[in-house]
């Protein structure tokens, strides 16, 4: 996609400047170049999130053998926070793993930290509910960080250029039922692709292989609106990066 002002991880080689739109596709094969009209909505896209303001959003990211890690909750789009119950399920007894997460494009907080009370008093440090840290950006990047940012990143203050969008061989992909609302899908060569509802035009689905990895991340939004994210305060929570010991105990 054509290269947007706010990156997505440029280290990873990912780009989220995205694609959808909508527009008349009556006895359409799949794989035809995207119009006029539509090139003019999927430049739009990103542009129409933000000024929505937020939405909810579920991400799913399957990876390793038999794991899923899963996000689920809101973004304020405009403001750049987001805050969300992130479940890690594993494919054998193991039972899932449960985090609240908190999030920006430079900080993460998790709470309901197992061993987190124990690690603070172990440090002599008062108590907390979240522990916060940077960020990570790379290759080497937690896979709950580039999933953040892919979040933050579905929406942008200023359209893209139209003429990127003919140019660089997108392609309306058919008509898919995403959470009971008729979308139509645009795919690009890169091998991501979008679904936008057909009734608002709005955004509904993104979805993208990561670089260097078998597993594609699905993110599905719901609900456009504004949204109000208050972040944890200064005392609610422990810095992970000037206390590296209790972020190693507690597996951050």
């Amino acid at each position: 996609m054509p290269a947007r002002r706010r990156p997505l991880l440029p280290a990873l080689g990912l780009t989220v400047a995205l694609l959808a739109g909508c527009g008349g596709t009556d006895e359409r094969a799949e794989g035809a170049p995207v119009t006029e009209e539509e090139a003019a909505l999927l430049a739009q896209l990103l542009a129409d999130t933000h000024d929505r303001g937020g939405a909810d959003f579920v991400v799913t990211a399957p990876y390793g053998e038999d794991t899923v890690l899963t996000l689920t909750g809101e973004v304020d789009l405009a403001g750049g926070a987001g805050r969300a119950q992130a479940v890690t399920t594993y494919g054998d007894d193991r039972a899932d793993e449960t985090r609240t997460l908190f999030f920006t494009a430079d900080e993460l907080w998790f709470g309901e930290v197992p061993g987190l009370p124990a690690a603070l008093g172990a440090e002599g440090l008062p108590e907390a509910s979240y522990v916060r840290r940077p960020v990570a950006l790379g290759e080497q990047a937690p896979l709950v960080d580039v999933l953040t940012r892919v979040v933050l990143n579905l929406a942008a203050e200023e359209p893209d250029d139209t003429g990127d969008f003919r140019a660089a061989g997108y392609t309306w992909a058919g008509d898919r039922s995403i959470d009971g609302e008729l979308a139509q899908l645009y795919a690009s060569e890169a091998g991501w692709s979008v679904a936008v509802d057909r009734s608002t035009d709005l955004l509904v689905q993104y979805r993208t292989p990561l670089p260097g990895q078998e597993f594609e991340v699905t993110v599905t939004l719901s609900d456009h609106g504004p949204r109000e994210i208050t972040l944890p305060a200064e005392g609610e929570s422990v810095d992970g990066e000037a206390h590296p010991d209790v972020a190693a105990t507690v597996g951050l």
